[in-house]
């Protein structure tokens, strides 16, 4: 009965070591779907609409290439993350951002036009809801524009941020 335990307890051992290791070397996140968002990946400087160096991004990708990792900083102590992923089951793309200042944003859309469209909704500071659209579009010249829009309390669009990527 032991001799039967530890040949069991060793042939599932070992079916889970091939069975990670397939997984690991399987390219199951390198569909188009999965690469649409690839012209983000890089080391960017990051400007704000007046020309001003707005802060760097750094967007790689991680976990066996299905994951952007993107670490955003400013010359100040403004920070963010969020991390990046297509949903092939849904057949959206989903992003979580957090930040130093709190702010949670959960995102999903996808291709729009050769454009990366995410959305989604949230609460202002006094509470009252909130729309999130944030656009980036590859430029020509290898740049990459970022425009986030945001609604107010009546609902209109305005924009919160519209910044160009240009690699450092």
């Amino acid at each position: 009965m032991k001799n039967a335990r530890a040949l069991s307890s060793m042939l599932f051992a070992v079916c889970l070591f091939v069975s990670s290791d397939a997984l690991a070397q399987t390219p199951a996140c390198n569909s188009a779907a999965h690469r649409a968002f690839d012209f983000w990946i890089g080391d960017w400087q990051v400007h704000g609409a007046n020309g001003k160096l707005a802060g760097t991004n750094t967007i790689t990708r991680a976990h066996s290439g299905c994951v952007l990792h993107e670490s955003y900083r400013t010359p100040g102590a403004y920070s963010g993350e969020s991390l990046n992923i297509y949903d092939a089951s849904r057949k959206v793309w989903h992003q979580t951002w957090a930040d130093s200042t709190g702010l949670l944003l959960i995102l999903e859309g996808g291709l729009q036009d050769g454009k990366m469209v995410l959305e989604g909704k949230g609460v202002d500071a006094a509470g009252a809801p909130i729309s999130h659209r944030i656009t980036w579009s590859a430029n020509a010249d290898g740049s990459v524009r970022q425009h986030w829009e945001s609604t107010n309390a009546a609902g209109q669009w305005s924009t919160a941020f519209d910044g160009k990527y240009t690699r450092k």
